[in-house]
């Protein structure tokens, strides 16, 4: 097992019962001694980025549940370093954060690949020991993150892709159900 870092996935337990993390997968972006966060990556939101934000219209790009923490802000996630400035790179590729000004502008004027960003709404935050603790008890497995999964073109996938990444026997896990009292 992986320690947490940035950079890292965190892959739920397949019987993990948290409705706000059930077969869930976690991109890290910071883990300190005083706490960690991340973004939920294959949770897509009801809401779409237009209906969230004014200025936006006619874009009605996907947002994603970020997580249960500060549900009334926006982050993001990309592959623009050069054209986003400020953003902090998680791993090699991987940026977020950064001047939204200019990250608008090429979303209304249409100079970026979609698939090179996600944007997300709230986060998921851990205190300091928390996410160890979690970790511990087995509610997560951990995996070094790719692009391609952080920017996978199908959510629903992404946390049966990343079990397959783990290799192995994790991989039977990808069928196992929800509730094994239920098969």
């Amino acid at each position: 097992m992986i320690s947490p870092a940035a950079g890292i996935l965190l892959i739920a337990d397949p019987f993990l019962k948290d409705p706000n993390f059930m077969r869930t997968v976690i991109f890290i972006c910071e883990h300190q001694q005083q706490g960690s966060f991340g973004f939920v990556l294959n949770k897509q939101f009801e809401q779409t980025l237009d209906e969230l934000m004014t200025g936006f219209d006619g874009f009605p790009i996907p947002v994603y549940y970020g997580g249960p923490v500060q549900m009334d802000t926006i982050h993001f996630l990309h592959q623009y370093p050069e054209e986003v400035p400020g953003g902090l790179e998680v791993m090699k590729g991987v940026y977020w954060g950064g001047d939204f000004e200019k990250l608008s502008e090429m979303v209304k004027t249409q100079q970026l690949d979609f698939n090179k960003v996600r944007f997300f709404i709230g986060y998921s935050g851990w205190s300091e020991g928390q996410l160890n603790n979690e970790l511990k008890e087995k509610s997560w497995l951990t995996v070094t993150a790719t692009r391609n999964l952080v920017f996978h073109p199908s959510p629903d996938d992404i946390w049966k892709d990343s079990l397959k990444h783990l290799g192995g026997d994790y991989e039977m896990m990808i069928n196992f159900p929800i509730d094994p009292l239920l098969n």
